[in-house]
Formats: C-alpha cells, structure tokens, sequence
C-alpha cells in the first residue's frame, strides 16, 4: 500500500509524528509538506496529496491542518477521493468500513497525537464493509462522473 501525508503549519508537528511512527512499522510514505512550521495556506498542501489519489499515485494518504476540516473540504473535490475526519476512534472505523475513505483527516489543533496515531491504526486495519455500503460508494462515483467527466 503507497501512503502519503501532508498537513499545513498547524498540523505540522502532527505529521512528523506519524510520519515517524508509521515508518517505524514499516510504511512507506510520501511527504507532501509542508515541511516547517511556518503559516502556509492548507489546500496547496492538501490538493497535492488529493491529486496523487485521484491519479492513483498513492493509495491512501493522511491530511492534518488546524481542524481537519479545511483539508477534507479541499480533498473532497478531486475524484476519486473520500476524505473524512477521525475526530474519534469510531469515526475512524467507521469512515473505513462504511465510506471507504481513502483519506483520513486530523486536526493538529483539536486532538493529541497519539489518538491520531490510534486513528490511523484503526482505519488503516479496518476493511470497507461492501453490501449496500457499496451501493452508496457506486452513486457518488456516478456523481462524480456527471460532474467531473469520466476520470478512471
């Protein structure tokens, strides 16, 4: 499995911890920055992660601002990608098992890092569900297919 992550300035120190982490078990990950601390503006950071997505780059890939919202709202516009906030441990279960998000957002300024990384875990060990969970996922491809064009 290719993974990838970004944050902005706020969900920096976040990101180096997962980053860390998720090395130290054996992932692999591209850093899509930002790699400092200094206020930059988070859809740069999140369109680069959601266009390796949308062009099947990366399989899955890890989003930290502030809140985690602002970088969901960016990433949900590409094709192809489902981003949803972990904001707890179920959410982040379920987002896997019922949406098969394939991005999983964090708010660096609204959590610890150690739930981020328990998120990550979850989502990551957690297999989508299917059934008429499926049937869900296949009208928000035809959606986007409406709207974006045909892009698999």
């Amino acid at each position: 499995m290719k993974l990838g992550i970004a944050s902005d300035h706020a969900g920096y120190k976040m990101k180096e911890y997962l980053k860390k982490r998720l090395r130290e078990m054996g992932f692999e990950l591209t850093d899509f920055g930002t790699y400092g601390e200094e206020s930059v503006d988070y859809p740069d950071y999140a369109t680069k992660l959601a266009e390796a997505i949308s062009k099947k780059v990366i399989d899955k890939g890890i989003l930290i601002c502030g809140t985690g919202i602002g970088v969901s709202i960016v990433a949900n516009k590409y094709p192809g990608v489902r981003a949803g906030i972990a904001y707890s441990d179920d959410v982040a279960e379920l987002i896997a098992k019922h949406n098969d998000a394939n991005v999983i957002c964090f708010g660096g300024r609204t959590m610890t890092m150690e739930e981020a990384l328990k998120r990550v875990e979850i989502w990551l060990n957690t297999k989508f569900e299917g059934g008429r969970h499926e049937r869900r996922i296949n009208k928000i491809n035809d959606l986007e297919g409406r709207i974006c064009g045909n892009y698999r």
